[in-house]
């Protein structure tokens, strides 16, 4: 029997409305392309694991009859019921729970959807899970998005990462109220998929331009697991002023725009 970890619940704390607000919006092209490969039309039930603040699951919700969007953190799902009454979107229901819970009990569903979160996840008991709960004409989507400040070319991307190591340190902060240390993954979304039950699988990409301020790229750092506010305490304005200024020395108009490529990992049973 698989043991499942207890969840962190310090993993985004504080996180959930600047990752509402600051998170980069999934682009439509993505969406159209989920809608062509699936064959989305209206019907059917779709299921998005860790859906944090709604990003996938409110913007294909007209693609089906009922939508479901699970998460472990409270504070993100009420920000996602949030965004779903701000745009009338009725017919998702939120639950909270792990995705390494999921069972039958919840029923069929057309798509499976995973974010920016099957890292965070149990992969391979994960897509054991979700291979059952498929219809016989199923599918799952797996989104890898690239815009990790801690990976990039980028040298106003750089720089913004040198600044949180100069308040924060030179590890990679996440989870354990800000002590635990990142663990990059040892095999990939792509070689767990392989293994997995899903007997056709398909990988497609999709780019699309992202822009920034200070101030929006501020907000998404404090949108992810390795820059919370409540970090940085009582030097949150230092923090903030000191990123001001290194971003203006880089690029003095503060502005930023960046070619971001999103990876489909895409599964049918």
């Amino acid at each position: 029997m698989t043991t499942i970890p207890a969840y962190d619940p310090t993993l985004f704390q504080g996180a959930a409305w600047h990752y509402a607000c600051y998170r980069p919006k999934y682009p439509p092209v993505l969406f159209d392309l989920l809608t062509q490969k699936f064959q989305l039309n209206g019907q059917g039930r779709l299921l998005d694991l860790g859906c944090g603040t709604g990003l996938i699951a409110i913007a294909l919700r007209d693609g089906f009859t009922e939508v479901i969007g699970l998460d472990p953190d409270p504070d993100m799902l009420q920000e996602a019921q949030r965004q779903a009454a701000a745009v009338g979107a009725p017919n998702i229901s939120w639950v909270q729970d792990r995705a390494e819970n999921i069972s039958l009990a919840v029923g069929k569903f057309r798509l499976v959807t995973i974010g920016r979160a099957f890292h965070w996840m149990q992969r391979e008991l994960v897509l054991q899970r979700i291979y059952n709960l498929l219809t016989n004409d199923g599918g799952l989507a797996i989104l890898k998005t690239h815009e990790d400040p801690w990976n990039s070319d980028h040298p106003w991307k750089k720089t913004a990462i040198s600044v949180v190591k100069r308040w924060l340190g030179e590890q990679r902060r996440t989870g354990q109220g800000g002590k635990g240390i990142w663990q990059p993954l040892e095999v990939s979304h792509e070689e767990i998929l392989a293994k997995s039950p899903f007997p056709r699988q398909a990988k497609y990409e999709v780019k699309y331009q992202q822009s920034w301020t200070i101030d929006t790229y501020l907000g998404y750092l404090y949108s992810t697991a390795f820059c919370l506010p409540s970090f940085l305490g009582e030097n949150r304005e230092k923090f903030e002023a000191d990123l001001r200024e290194s971003l203006l020395w880089v690029e003095p108009s503060g502005k930023f725009s960046e070619e971001l490529p999103i990876t489909v990992l895409a599964a049918w049973k």
